[in-house]
């Protein structure tokens, strides 16, 4: 699906935020399990991947990691976010590939310039 944004969000209110977000401004912003295989995700080609690197259920840098190393995604946009206090985990999702890692404040605060740059519109 050519023009969606892939989140890997745990926590719902903030997905919902997302997608939200997201809709004021005509993008498609999808859940997405990143388990459920990279040939699937490389066949939906998304224009990003939003991915909360508190995710309880995933270890987030290995996700990281095997994006980033295979063929099909390790083009794809990965914009990571934590808290600001996290600094070891945010240093740590930059150094496994994660192009983009903000506070989650500075994430929601800059949400709707960075899903119209990943679609390609003018802000």
């Amino acid at each position: 699906m050519a023009g969606t944004i892939l989140t890997v969000v745990e926590d719902l209110l903030f997905l919902s935020k997302i997608q939200q977000t997201a809709q004021l401004i005509g993008v498609i912003a999808k859940p997405a399990d990143p388990t459920q295989g990279l040939e699937k995700i490389s066949e939906e080609a998304p224009r990003a991947i939003i991915l909360d690197l508190n995710h309880r259920s995933l270890p987030v840098l290995d996700v990281i990691r095997t994006l980033k190393a295979h063929p099909g995604t390790k083009t794809i946009p990965i914009v990571g976010f934590a808290s600001h206090v996290q600094s070891d985990l945010i240093a740590a999702a930059r150094e496994a590939g994660c192009d983009l890692v903000l506070a989650r404040s500075a994430f929601t605060q800059k949400l709707p310039k960075l899903l119209k740059d990943f679609m390609g519109h003018a802000s």
